[in-house]
């Protein structure tokens, strides 16, 4: 009788264990099996109607879908697209629909910019095209040529606030009265138009394409914080906002050489780089570099009393020409670097 009793608990036991045993080996399989599954990527969904939405992300993406574009109006074969749609997943989330949004924005968007004021004041095109301030001159004489232009405000996405900083110093203006003919400019246009008020500033931009723009209008915090602000080789330490400002590359326009090409073997220096030390990280790169026998490292700008374009032609005979952060906000080092063939290196 106890026997049997003894015999009937350790079945029950058994039977326990079986089946506790037999739950935890559904429940890891299940999880492996959901886990496996996770880490395919997930079939793309065909809704009826995508919703067609301009991310501002996707100005910076705009030469290579100007070229599927073009690609698509020419009738190219559309199994290499789809090829290449692959190929792009990593950049865009979708790459078709991305390139919906592109002609959509090219059939729509829109900029309004704000009529000038006095001529005799800086509501206008700079001064000058040329020297290391032109990218700003270029920004608003592109702008308004652009067929994005529109004189309708009601049809804008964008509004551009057209004011020269750099055109204010030209008359040598003071900071502390940059910031307040910014300041009065601004309240007319929020007095006179209601599109302000609507975003508070968000879907206006301007652009300050040197430390004389960040300087001027650092005092108008509700411009800077809300705006969009185009600038000029942007750092951190200049209040650059990566959520919504963007950076435009400076270029010296004419470059004083021809462009430069694929000649690796002609470029026996490793890298190149000359300036003042006005910055940490300047600091830093001359102390530990300077004495490298690969890199051509220069504490200080190259004179021209050395010869004729010898900063200039030093890029012919580099690979890698480093762009670190100086003092100020505007340097042309990139697109110099890019011009003359050399792979520019930016350190901020």
């Amino acid at each position: 009788m106890i026997v049997g009793k003894q015999q009937l608990q350790q079945s029950q036991l058994f039977s326990l264990k079986g089946s506790i045993l037999t739950l935890s080996i559904v429940t890891l399989i299940s999880f492996t099996y959901f886990s496996f599954k996770s880490l395919r990527p997930p079939l793309p969904l065909s809704p009826p109607t995508p919703q067609l939405t301009l991310l501002p992300s996707a100005t910076a993406t705009i030469p290579f879908a100007r070229k599927v574009a073009d690609r698509e109006e020419n009738n190219v074969d559309k199994g290499k697209d789809d090829d290449n749609d692959e190929l792009f997943t990593d950049i865009y989330h979708s790459p078709k629909l991305y390139k919906l949004n592109f002609k959509e924005m090219e059939r729509k968007f829109k900029v309004y910019i704000y009529p000038d004021g006095d001529p005799k004041t800086f509501y206008q095109t700079p001064r000058k095209l040329t020297g290391k301030y032109a990218s700003e001159g270029y920004f608003f004489q592109n702008i308004r040529e652009s067929r994005f232009r529109t004189d309708y405000p009601d049809q804008a996405h964008l509004f551009f606030i057209p004011i020269s900083c750099h055109k204010m110093r030209g008359k040598g203006t003071s900071y502390e009265n940059m910031t307040i003919i910014v300041q009065n400019y601004l309240d007319s246009l929020i007095g006179k138009y209601p599109y302000w008020n609507r975003t508070l500033g968000a879907d206006h931009f301007f652009v300050t394409c040197h430390d004389v723009g960040v300087r001027a209008t650092e005092g108008v915090p509700f411009l800077v914080k809300n705006a969009i602000r185009v600038v000029c080789s942007p750092s951190y330490d200049v209040g650059f906002i990566p959520h919504k400002d963007v950076a435009l590359p400076q270029v010296l326009q004419p470059f004083a050489l021809p462009a430069g090409g694929n000649d690796v073997e002609n470029r026996t220096r490793l890298g190149f780089w000359a300036g003042h030390r006005n910055s940490k990280i300047r600091v830093i790169l001359a102390r530990v570099w300077e004495n490298d026998t690969e890199l051509d490292i220069s504490n200080n700008r190259i004179s021209r009393a050395t010869g004729h374009l010898v900063y200039q032609k030093r890029f012919y005979r580099t690979k890698f020409c480093i762009c670190p952060g100086g003092s100020q906000v505007n340097s042309a080092r990139i697109a110099d670097s890019i011009h003359y063939g050399c792979v520019p290196d930016d350190l901020c």
